[in-house]
């Protein structure tokens, strides 16, 4: 069995990024990722910009401001944002209000609370400003030219108001990653079924295509193949054909009902089969063939069937895989080390994830039940702690954890 960070390496070392771009409306590009790199065509601000309601002003009108009785000067001009502002003529005052450009000549901005207006077009100063005071400097966010997004970002929504706010309309992005996904056990039934002695509701199709489309990805949904080598192969002959990855779930181990392996090394090859790792030790990745072509493949990963097996898996495998096709260039979740509120006397000879959740006093709870069955850990917890092999935890070590909102994004 191989080492879960090894795995990970041969799975991000196979991954080639899909090579097809288009270009979207900025509007629309929520998680998508960048094909090419946004380079700002203008400052942010384009202008020098008050940062506050008040008063601009020149700093040597204002020379003996603060020394006895307060300077007075006449308003020579209001100036509210988005309206042109005029040059400042010597020994007045501009009214300006936050977000408006400071006029030519001004050199600093006081604000209302320190300037008193009277009825006659008039304001005093009891002090002199320091020098740019307020004044937020052409430039000082973004300067013309530079890249404020990098090819391989993904699109949050503070990167499309950074895009907006330099003009992008458009962005031109990585094709959507297109995975075709099938689920193999004629035990499976959809809720609403008759759930007849022996069946269970296929959870599985809810959990992963719900993670799919978190990812953005383009998702076809085979269904459930029946438990018969020839159906499994003509499946994935099917998903093979224009999809960049074959996702499967079930059928991965060694039984007599398990078909995926045997079906995916007729139509392809296995190159990775069976990781370290607890929960989700039958991992498979490998590839199927388009059309009977040598070298034209399409990437496939079976997942083993155990609700929490196939979750994780997806989360620690799946996840990063599908992103690096996607073009993201960061792929890694963030790992945070916490103090283990419990205690678990014998470690696995695997490398094992546990379902925790951070209490009150900011240490980690373990779930009671650990089983690869127990789907109310994943809803109950927070995260995954990531365990070494034959390692026991003592209440008050510090740990390793994973939280799910680091792996779900």
């Amino acid at each position: 069995m191989l080492a879960t960070a090894d795995a990970l390496g041969r799975l991000l070392d196979a991954a080639r990024q899909v090579d097809a771009r288009e270009r979207v409306d900025t509007l629309d590009a929520l998680n998508r990722v960048l094909a090419a790199d946004v380079t700002s065509p203008l400052d942010v601000p384009p202008m020098h910009t008050s940062s506050m309601d008040g008063y601009a002003v020149r700093i040597a009108d204002l020379a003996g401001a603060g020394e006895g009785a307060p300077v007075t000067l006449r308003v020579s001009q209001r100036i509210p944002a988005g309206h042109a502002a005029g040059p400042l003529a010597a020994g007045t005052a501009a009214r300006i209000f936050t977000g408006a450009t400071v006029p030519p000549g001004a050199d600093a901005v006081v604000m209302q609370e320190m300037a008193q207006a009277s009825d006659d077009g008039r304001v005093a100063f009891g002090q002199a400003p320091t020098a740019g005071e307020w004044i937020t400097q052409q430039g000082a966010d973004i300067r013309r030219g530079s890249v404020i997004l990098p090819a391989g970002t993904r699109l949050t929504p503070q990167a499309l108001g950074l895009a907006a706010s330099v003009g992008c309309a458009q962005l031109e992005v990585v094709r959507r990653v297109r995975v075709a996904i099938f689920f193999t056990g004629d035990e499976l039934r959809m809720p609403g079924e008759p759930l007849e002695p022996g069946a269970i509701y296929n959870s599985n199709r809810f959990t992963l295509r719900a993670l799919l489309a978190k990812l953005g990805c383009e998702v076809t949904d085979l269904g459930i193949v029946p438990d018969r080598l020839d159906a499994t192969r003509e499946t994935l002959r099917r998903a093979a054909a224009d999809h960049d990855l074959i996702l499967t779930c079930g059928g991965v181990s060694v039984g007599e009902e398990d078909h995926v392996k045997p079906a995916v090394e007729a139509e392809g090859r296995i190159s990775m089969w069976q990781i370290a790792m607890k929960p989700g030790k039958p991992l498979a990745f490998g590839a199927v063939r388009r059309g009977g072509a040598v070298r034209d493949e399409a990437f496939f990963i079976g997942l083993p069937g155990n609700p929490v097996s196939s979750f994780c898996t997806f989360l620690l495998f799946v996840r990063p895989f599908l992103l690096r096709l996607a073009g993201v260039t960061s792929v890694a979740p963030r790992v945070y080390s916490m103090r283990a509120d419990f205690s678990q006397k014998k470690g696995d000879r695997r490398n094992e994830f546990l379902r925790a959740r951070v209490n009150a006093s900011g240490g980690l709870d373990l779930f009671e039940n650990q089983s690869s069955a127990v789907l109310t850990s994943t809803v109950w917890g927070d995260g995954l702690i990531d365990n070494p092999p034959n390692h026991a935890i003592g209440a008050g070590e510090i740990v390793r954890f994973i939280p799910f909102s680091e792996l779900t994004r």
